[in-house]
């Protein structure tokens, strides 16, 4: 199902990518789809593991063995990422979409300075522009970035500055570019609260600004509230449930969409109230189950729920679950005689 119709930014096709391993097959993406708009926000939500991040490394080109793009399509567009040529690929990387990773100490070479990295970044794309050129687009996208002092900073190893500091160095160094879609992979964790909210405020203040599309990949339920305007959220590779925010956070159609909402601290109103937990442990990509996924964790778990997946329903136009309750409600209220695949 495309969350919402017309002309798409990003449009994500029945995407299946597996990691081949002296054990077997994992799936690690296991047919997803999803569509989003030009200066639209996506948050893609769920456990570790659930293949959030391996559905954008596949966007990006960056899928290495063992893994492989096994099918489906990414269209950018209207362009099908997956058959862009080398050329193309680092045009488009960069270029026309950009990718913040989880952590920044790690995505930096710490032999450079910031400002060197920074520049490199925006001369391989804009080869045109003289080094004076390219030091003032930096130090202009570091300011954008809310860093204070951009010259000083242009000068530092990446280990002098702090977590803080780097995600928004990361930030800067995403748009540098300014791409058509930003990719961010959980970008807050590790940072603590008050950081985070200046983050996710940057993010959404650059949205507004530049008219980017937004995916914003996370286990972070209150960011999501705070910043998305679709929220996909996945299970064990496949997505389970699809819908705007309001869809999500007060109609969850889906076991697990609402088991991820009852395990949201409430800080105001239960303070004492015991944390509720998703009991049992995630799905196995290496061995999934005939039937649903999360059925043996589900507290709703029927008999077809073990022996069949269950098909995608379409809720209302922009709101849509892969469940069998959704399947059976369907049928109570006359609108299907027989559930279909």
């Amino acid at each position: 199902m495309n969350v919402g119709e017309g002309s798409k930014l990003i449009e994500v096709k029945d995407l299946r990518v597996s990691f081949f391993t002296p054990e077997g097959e994992i799936k690690a993406v296991d047919g997803i789809s999803y569509a989003l708009d030009h200066g639209e926000v996506m948050g893609i939500v769920g456990e570790s593991g659930a293949g959030k991040s391996v559905g954008a490394y596949a966007i990006m080109g960056l899928i290495g063995a063992p893994g492989r793009v096994l099918g489906g399509e990414i269209l950018f567009e209207g362009e099908d990422v997956l058959r862009f040529g080398k050329k193309r690929m680092r045009a488009f990387r960069g270029g026309e979409v950009s990718m913040i990773f989880q952590d920044p100490k790690t995505s930096l070479n710490p032999v450079f300075t910031v400002g060197n990295q920074l520049r490199a970044v925006y001369r391989a794309h804009n080869r045109g522009f003289s080094t004076a050129e390219a030091y003032r687009r930096v130090a202009g996208m570091l300011e954008l970035a809310g860093i204070s002092d951009a010259e000083k900073r242009m000068k530092q190893y990446p280990h002098e500055l702090s977590g803080g500091l780097l995600q928004r160095v990361m930030i800067a160094m995403a748009l540098i570019c300014s791409p058509k879609l930003l990719i961010a992979d959980e970008p807050t964790n590790s940072l603590d609260v008050t950081v985070q909210a200046q983050i996710l405020e940057l993010i959404e203040r650059l949205r507004r600004e530049t008219g980017m599309g937004v995916l914003f990949i996370t286990h972070d339920l209150g960011a999501v509230a705070k910043l998305c305007d679709t929220v996909s959220v996945m299970y064990a590779g496949a997505i389970v449930e699809q819908g705007t925010v309001d869809d999500i956070f007060y109609a969850p159609a889906h076991p697990y969409t609402l088991g991820l909402l009852r395990s949201v601290p409430d800080r105001e109103n239960n303070l004492t109230r015991r944390l509720a937990t998703i009991e049992g442990a995630p799905a196995d990509s290496l061995r999934l189950p005939a039937g649903c996924p999360f059925a043996p964790r589900c507290e709703s778990c029927m008999s077809i729920c073990l022996l069949r997946r269950p098909p995608f329903v379409e809720l209302s136009e922009k709101h849509g679950s892969a469940c069998w309750l959704c399947v059976r409600n369907r049928i109570a209220g006359g609108e299907e005689e027989t559930p279909h695949e």
